[in-house]
């Protein structure tokens, strides 16, 4: 590959800094109203995540169909994000959005009322977890693509995804400790009926956008191709593709572990439902360090190298969390996995909509979707199945090292990442040569 000798630098530019610089994208009145909204709307779907594990492992007493159920959510989205790619390039993000809000409002209250009537069972469970699945493989690639809609300055791009990961570890702080209280002392059903509700100010955000939005693509384009070009695309850029494969193996191996930890709790820890939430929430204060961290970044260099740091992190705490015996000792263990996995997916996603083209910025979110979240239900089953065999705490140390062992081959081809990620940081604007 050839070198150059030009240096990669950051745009002058009346750069903010302090708190300024930490919340900067917050200038934009879009993004605003969208992180309020999000932010209240995120403790409910965090008490929902947290409400939904501890009511199936209440019914069943079994790891397997805690998997089953992670399974059916997540399966619907790994099959479907490839095609919903394809539509978030062609329709109005903003519409979507409003309709797959609404949807999942609709889904968390149905819920609530099957749970609060006394008929919850795990088909009907099932039912819905698929019925949200369907609804996040739209969601989630329009959420991702839509974020440079409302911030339109690309300089101020990777502190707007930062803070949606802070926004979504700072409501992991909340959400999980206030579901372990309420499931203790009310049951489940009035947290599926709060994130419900909370669907309504994300809702109205969303409608209070000044926000016109063309058609992103051709409609009478065959639907196949355009899928078929955005994956070609995406295989071809090795920066994307090895993204991608790295997020798709933490997704198979690592991510997975919220699924277990009604049972790490229950075998291992001897705890209740208040020791799962002050778990989650410890994931949490470490997610939140680490969104704050990248937010307060000032672009985009150096974040392949953080890609590879903290993906070996989050596999490390992983591998120490199988090793705990004493809740304190498990919340450090989470906290440092909280860490290392959102700012692995934050820096991913960054670099990912910086260098992605316009044209194929929805299509190559979708994929990125699907390599966190699609594989996460094969995940979910493999270590449902493995803690039903070989124990809860090897199923958490194999995991996390297999996911050690990705992120080191990872670091293997990093020159090669960066070279090509600068280049296109150049050629877009983002950074200018010296």
């Amino acid at each position: 590959m050839p070198t150059t000798n030009t240096e990669p630098t950051e745009p002058v530019s009346n750069d903010p800094t302090g708190l300024a610089r930490v919340f900067r994208a917050l200038r934009h009145r879009n993004y605003r109203l969208f992180f309020i909204g999000q932010g209240i709307s995120l403790i409910g779907t965090w008490m929902q995540q947290v409400a939904m594990s501890w009511l199936v492992y209440s019914l069943t007493n079994s790891a397997l169909l805690l998997g089953v159920v992670a399974f059916s959510a997540l399966f619907c989205t790994f099959i479907l994000t490839p095609f919903a790619g394809v539509l978030v390039d062609r329709w109005n993000r903003h519409r979507i959005l409003v309709v797959t809000q609404t949807l999942a409002m609709v889904q968390a209250l149905t819920l609530a009322a099957v749970v609060l009537s006394g008929s919850a069972a795990v088909w009907n469970l099932v039912i819905l977890s698929m019925t949200l699945g369907l609804i996040n493989a739209f969601d989630m690639p329009t959420r991702q693509a839509f974020v440079l809609d409302m911030v339109p300055k690309r300089e101020d791009l990777s502190n707007a995804i930062a803070l949606n990961s802070s926004l979504f570890n700072g409501a992991r702080l909340i959400g999980p400790s206030v579901a372990g209280i309420l499931v203790a002392a009310v049951g489940e059903g009035l947290c599926f009926l709060i994130n419900g509700i909370s669907f309504i100010a994300v809702i109205a955000c969303l409608l209070a956008m000044r926000i016109d939005l063309p058609e992103t693509g051709k409609i009478h384009d065959d639907f196949f191709k355009g899928m078929k070009d955005g994956i070609s695309y995406a295989w071809g850029f090795p920066p994307i593709k090895y993204i991608i494969l790295l997020l798709a193996l933490s997704s198979l191996v690592a991510m997975p572990y919220p699924v277990l930890m009604p049972v790490f709790v229950k075998e291992v820890l001897q705890g209740g439902p208040n020791t799962l939430g002050f778990l989650m929430s410890a994931a949490g204060v470490g997610a939140l360090a680490g969104a704050i961290y990248l937010a307060s970044r000032r672009n985009v260099l150096g974040l392949e190298k953080i890609i590879v740091i903290s993906s070996c992190s989050f596999a490390a705490g992983l591998v120490l969390l199988s090793f705990s015996h004493i809740l304190l000792l498990a919340m450090a263990c989470m906290a440092l996995t909280g860490f290392g996995m959102v700012v692995q997916l934050a820096a991913s996603n960054t670099v990912l909509q910086t260098i992605a083209d316009d044209d194929k910025r929805g299509r190559v979110m979708s994929l990125f979707v699907m390599s966190f979240m699609g594989m996460a239900p094969i995940g979910s089953l493999l270590f449902g199945w493995m803690a039903s065999i070989i124990g809860v705490a090897t199923t958490l140390l194999m995991g996390g090292s297999v996911c050690l062992a990705g992120g080191l081959l990872y670091a293997w081809r990093f020159s090669s990442v960066k070279d090509i990620a600068h280049r296109a940081y150049v050629k877009k604007g983002i950074i200018h040569e010296k």
